[in-house]
């Protein structure tokens, strides 16, 4: 019997974000891909002007529902979290809309706690359910200049151009 081939998809390039559009990463545990994609949906013309982002399935199932680009990392188990864990410490991702299950345990979970830890750590909006995405999505704040203020032990220089593989 011939072995099966897999092939792992991963979009991981950065091109530097024009001023007023941030960078968003969505990431959708499997129980919570509908709900994920039903939120980008009704959001979709504000996410048409940002640049997105997004785990494996979770990417493919946004770029077919919303016909928008979407940059796609590995899948979350496979590596997707940490990719993005990545690029959030090298400046890159201005948001996390990460839709997880609270009542499925998960394999990855020290990926999903490491991502959650790295994005709080570098002062990143995180919205884990679909209110709290609403409420950063439509902010004032996140449509206009603001900027994130890094924490003080946390201001070294970066280069986001170190995140492309």
């Amino acid at each position: 019997m011939a072995a099966e081939t897999v092939t792992f998809e991963s979009e991981w390039a950065h091109e530097p974000v024009e001023r007023g559009r941030r960078s968003i990463a969505l990431v959708g545990h499997d129980n919570m891909k509908s709900e994920l994609a039903e939120w980008a949906i009704h959001n979709r013309e504000v996410l048409a002007g940002h640049v997105v982002y997004a785990t494996g399935s979770t990417g493919r199932i946004l770029q077919d529902q919303l016909g928008i680009p979407v940059r796609r990392f590995l899948s979350g188990p496979l590596g997707g979290d940490q990719q993005i864990g990545a690029c959030i410490a090298q400046g890159m991702i201005d948001a996390l809309v990460f839709f997880w299950d609270p009542l499925q345990p998960q394999p990855h979970d020290t990926d999903v706690k490491a991502l959650l830890r790295i994005a709080t750590l570098w002062n990143i909006p995180v919205a884990s359910n679909r209110a709290t995405a609403d409420m950063i999505i439509t902010s004032p704040l996140f449509l206009g200049d603001y900027r994130r203020v890094v924490p003080p032990f946390l201001r070294i220089a970066t280069d986001p151009t170190r995140c492309v593989p």
